[in-house]
């Protein structure tokens, strides 16, 4: 027998090697959408929605849980396991509740609609389902609903939802859709439905909420003809194939015979059925949309693509990439028109125009990350932006389906055209841009009164006095730069002085920006810089003077002076990540989360700050904290993000963070060097050129940067311009297990 054990071992060996192989090569040849978990974010406070849609797609189309809290506000938490339809406008991670739009029900029995509904438990169509028959992919969502035995197939193109359902042999065949129905901040104010022919539904939801002002149109097309029907408005049936009213609601019947799968096809749009019928895909093959979607998504995950061992980093960063090309989300129709807040209709001739623009979060890290993924598309935000400015002359602050939301301080769609113009996006007319940023910084509204007259906003003459000044201040600095650009030095001067408003506001004793009464000299007493009291009678915006103290990043040596110098400096820096995490008052902000001592990483005030000590003379401290953040403030759970993912932020912060760079002042188009976490980043600029960053020994513990070369000169410095990484080449960091406190003074 011996002498069979050595061909019998080659044997074995072989086809070893050939199995490894062929692993390896299944996992080169894997899409990166396979790498996307849409479930991260879902629990905890992170506010995602796992439901499909495509890169900034118009529609997002997911399940409804039907629950009115705040962990609720997608219309979705994974700690859920009731579902009462699937809508097709959804928001990812925000921190108020609305849309959930145009709610569709597949159910296998006859159901009564006339009930007075109050909560999701007078629907009498609702269904429990497990996440064992869930799934949720890039441009895909699957679920069983249990209680009608119907499996729920999702996909979209840009404009058009697609649904599948699939019934049991024998069962009724039926959907439920309910207009009446809102949840969160959202009231039905008047809703129409009309069975146009056998195989077109359409219709329309007028309601406020956030969006005080919210129309939205709709058409379904079916794949089998309706057999039956019953149309109730408020509450009271009709014999018509329409209804209207406040609250109506409709149930079709289709024939189970033959075929167990009922497609159905849904486009909205802002101005009226007949765009929405525009916007409607001709193609009703479910398989062929999905794999279109998933190709687009394929191509949108390879703007950057990383190299690591580590399968659990891959999932939190591709799941993280995803999440930024969420939104802003198309809003313009194919034809091009959009309706506006007050009801007008516009055309967008040469660009596509966008909505849910969370600028208080997105112009930190997801707009710059969008100018090296995305160009095109922040030319055409920014030009919606100067759309919307038409309406009242003012730049949009929080902007929710054509609507003003006024929602968070400051005015940082500044910031975003700035950096645009500054970083040189195309299409974006500069003179029209600094007209609406000038005019909006001059007007009174929102405090800019008194910010104007004190050269401060006293705490005495208006709530989240301090926030709101750090923050024009910043806007501010952001106008003077392009004023400089284009050369108008009278308002450039005007401007930079009045980006200084944050110096009357730190003491220099404490160390904290704190509030000031409009007499210039008192301060608001009593002082607990861990006090905090959400949105009313405080200084500070969902958060406390710990966490909103940091924010000059358009100054840095000057902050730093006013504490006195590094040392000073860094030792009140360290503090903020070291002292206890306990924050007092009795209406403590649910923003303040991910706590790492007193900085909140779950909100976006604190993502700049680790940032701050390469400013000080202590880059292997923003190496040390960027990297403890990455470590512990994202995982590949349902809770995997630390606080609302605010429309492509939190998730923005980790794309940019993880792979070394961060750009801590947008408008200053550098971006601050941290600690990469991947061996290898490349950033594909264009066809044929690209940005790489290497990391040579990283791993968990070899977090420092020893040296750098840049296309293989010596690199020492703790940032790189946006100019620098368009031209390409690569970035080369040496890392160890000790900081070198050479590098990057």
């Amino acid at each position: 027998m011996k002498k069979y054990i050595l061909p019998l071992f080659i044997a074995i060996l072989a086809s070893s090697c050939s199995e490894n192989k062929k692993a390896t090569v299944l996992e080169k040849e894997q899409p990166l959408i396979a790498k996307v978990d849409p479930f991260i974010g879902t629990g905890g406070h992170g506010h995602t929605y796992p439901g499909a849609t495509v890169p900034f797609g118009m529609l997002q189309v997911s399940p409804v849980n039907g629950i009115s809290k705040w962990d609720w506000c997608s219309g979705y938490h994974y700690s859920d396991s009731i579902a009462i339809g699937f809508s097709h406008l959804s928001l990812s991670g925000t921190g108020i509740g609305d849309l959930a739009d145009v709610m569709i029900m597949p159910v296998n029995k006859e159901v009564s609609l006339s009930t007075q509904i109050t909560s999701r438990d007078s629907l009498s169509y609702a269904s429990k389902y497990s996440h064992e028959n869930e799934t949720a992919t890039p441009g895909f969502y699957q679920v069983f609903l249990e209680d009608h035995n119907v499996n729920v197939e999702l996909t979209t193109s840009l404009r058009t939802a697609h649904h599948k359902y699939t019934f049991k042999e024998g069962d009724k065949q039926s959907v439920v859709l309910n207009l009446g129905f809102g949840i969160n901040w959202d009231k039905a104010t008047s809703t129409g439905i009309e069975l146009e022919d056998e195989y077109t539904l359409s219709g329309y939801r007028y309601s406020t909420g956030w969006a005080k002002n919210q129309k939205v149109f709709f058409v379904a097309k079916f794949s089998k003809p309706v057999v039956e029907k019953s149309f109730i408005a408020d509450d009271e049936a009709t014999e018509k194939s329409k209804a209207e009213g406040i609250k109506t609601a409709a149930q079709l019947f289709f024939d189970e015979k033959n075929d167990a799968t009922l497609l159905v096809k849904v486009a909205l749009s802002s101005v009226s059925i007949e765009n929405a019928k525009q916007n409607l895909d001709a193609d009703v093959n479910f398989d062929a949309v999905k794999t279109a979607a998933e190709d687009k998504w394929n191509e949108a995950l390879s703007k950057i693509t990383v190299e690591t061992e580590n399968d659990s980093l891959k999932t939190i960063f591709y799941t993280s990439l995803y999440h930024t090309q969420l939104a802003p989300v198309t809003y313009s129709d194919k034809n091009g028109q959009f309706r506006k807040e007050n009801d007008s209709i516009v055309t967008a001739t040469d660009y596509t125009a966008y909505s849910t623009l969370s600028l208080w979060d997105t112009f930190r890290a997801e707009q710059p990350l969008l100018t090296l993924l995305a160009p095109d598309r922040v030319s055409d935000i920014v030009n919606t932006m100067l759309e919307y400015y038409k309406t009242k002359e003012i730049l949009p602050v929080w902007t929710l389906y054509a609507n003003e939301t006024n929602t968070m301080t400051g005015y940082h769609s500044i910031p975003v055209i700035v950096e645009a113009y500054l970083k040189g996006v195309e299409g974006i007319d500069g003179e029209k841009a600094y007209e609406a940023m000038k005019k909006t910084m001059m007007q009174d509204e929102r405090g800019l009164d008194h910010y104007k007259k004190y050269g401060y906003i006293p705490y005495n003459l208006l709530d989240e006095s301090v926030t709101i000044t750090l923050e024009y201040a910043y806007d501010d600095w952001c106008v003077a730069q392009i004023a400089k650009a284009l050369g108008k030095d009278e308002d450039y001067k005007y401007f930079l002085k009045r980006s200084k408003a944050y110096q009357p506001l730190f003491d220099a004793d404490s160390g904290f920006m704190r509030g000031k009464a409009d007499d210039g000299l008192t301060w608001h007493e009593p002082f607990d810089p861990k006090y905090s009291n959400h949105r009313e009678h405080t200084d500070y915006t969902e958060g406390n003077a710990w966490q909103h103290s940091w924010f000059v990043p358009h100054n840095v040596e000057d902050f730093i002076s006013l504490h006195g110098g590094n040392e000073v400096f860094t030792k009140r820096l360290e503090q903020l990540f070291t002292e206890s995490s306990e924050i007092n008052g009795s209406n403590v902000s649910a923003d303040i989360s991910g706590l790492i001592g007193q900085y909140a990483h779950g909100n976006e005030p604190s993502h700049h700050i680790a940032y701050l000590f390469n400013h000080a003379g202590k880059p292997w401290r923003t190496q040390f904290w960027v990297r403890h953040i990455l470590d512990t403030q994202y995982n590949t759970t349902p809770n995997g993000l630390s606080g609302n993912e605010d429309c492509g932020q939190m998730s923005a912060w980790y794309v940019l963070s993880s792979i070394g760079l961060y750009a801590m002042n947008p408008s200053s188009t550098t971006y601050e060097i941290g600690s990469p976490i991947f061996e290898k980043s490349t950033i594909n600029i264009s066809e044929g050129k690209s940005f790489v960053i290497e990391a040579e020994n990283v791993s968990d513990k070899n977090i420092y940067i020893q040296s750098a070369t840049l296309n293989g000169v010596e690199f020492s410095q703790t940032n790189i311009s946006h100019e620098t990484i368009l031209q390409g080449g690569t970035l080369h960091f040496v890392m160890g297990d000790a900081p070198n406190k050479e590098w990057g003074i």
